[in-house]
């Protein structure tokens, strides 16, 4: 976790603390989180307010929508399962292609 004292002028008192850290939110919770964000939108309030109610950037949360849009919790656990099932799976791949190369190399003698 990072500290950053912020001087008086940025409209603070002087040696206020504000940390730095970055969160991770589980697929459950970037769910749950959207779902509040459809209601405050619902009921009025713009982007930009609920980014800051939600604690999380603009950017994050356009990033979630196009991510999770329209999943329920338990689809998007799923998801996540089968993303790093398919990272671990290709490469997995990656070895025993080097590997099948190397041994062709060996293979042909030109080692």
């Amino acid at each position: 976790m990072r500290a950053v004292l912020l001087p008086a002028a940025a409209g603070r008192e002087t040696g206020q603390i504000m940390t730095n850290s970055r969160k991770r939110h589980t697929p459950e919770q970037v769910v749950r989180k959207l779902g509040q964000a459809d209601r405050m939108l619902a009921d009025g309030q713009d982007v930009a307010a609920v980014c800051r109610e939600l604690g999380v950037s603009e950017q994050t949360y356009y990033r979630w929508r196009n991510q999770y849009g329209g999943l329920k919790a338990d689809d998007a656990k799923r998801l996540k399962e089968l993303e790093k099932q398919n990272a671990t799976l290709k490469r997995l791949l990656a070895e025993a292609e080097l590997e099948k190369a190397a041994l062709k190399e060996l293979a042909e003698g030109n080692f």
